[in-house]
């Protein structure tokens, strides 16, 4: 059956929180204050459907964003624009079935329209993250440094990946991208915070 990704809806929190607590270490906890948090706030927030089953979900936030993380905080005290991939969650029996490149390839479509680079980290303290590294390897992302997290002491790797065809996008377009639907914003927060800088308002 195929994979159907979209924006995430406000009754599948509940879900999401589950999914995600249920990942094991290389994905840090959450909780219900701050899944909210992301819902309301995070331009991409979105999940994978398999079967009609949630399979998985993303969620991104550009580089002018208010959020506390100390993994984002390094990139941007080093990079001026980019695309931070909080998290990505697949369900552990979802792995290996093409829902992570399926989101990579859905949130880079968004990423390279509004931003010149993708960054994400990769836990190095779990003995199992060669396959994680080898798929954002694969999918054309580089470790650009390390970083100990202060909270938990945890070590990431942490990668970059440049979107070439941001800087012909930005040249010729700017911040007023045609207003077509397959450049509709992944998604608009509750807050409207993001409606000014992700629609288009060309033709």
């Amino acid at each position: 059956m195929s994979i159907v990704v979209r924006d995430v809806l406000e009754h599948e929190l509940d879900s999401v929180l589950a999914l995600n607590n249920a990942a094991g270490p290389t994905i840090l906890p959450l909780d219900a204050a701050r899944l909210r948090h992301f819902f309301e706030t995070a331009e991409y927030f979105r999940i994978a459907e398999r079967d009609g089953n949630l399979a998985g979900f993303l969620i991104g936030i550009g580089s002018h964003a208010g959020h506390e993380s100390s993994n984002f905080g390094w990139f941007r005290e080093r990079y001026p624009e980019f695309f931070y991939i909080d998290r990505i969650v697949v369900a552990s029996r979802r792995r290996g079935g093409g829902v992570g490149r399926a989101f990579y390839a859905d949130a880079q479509s968004y990423a390279e329209l509004r931003y010149p680079q993708m960054a994400c980290e990769v836990f190095l303290d779990d003995s199992d993250n060669d396959p994680v590294l080898l798929f954002h390897g694969s999918f054309g992302f580089r470790e650009v440094g390390q970083h100990v997290m202060p909270a938990t002491g945890i070590r990431a790797a942490m990668l970059m990946k440049p979107l070439c065809s941001h800087a012909w996008i930005d040249q010729t377009y700017g911040k007023s991208l045609p207003n077509v639907p397959w450049i509709a914003p992944a998604r608009v927060p509750p807050d409207g915070s993001l409606a000014s800088r992700s629609t288009g308002t060309g033709p």
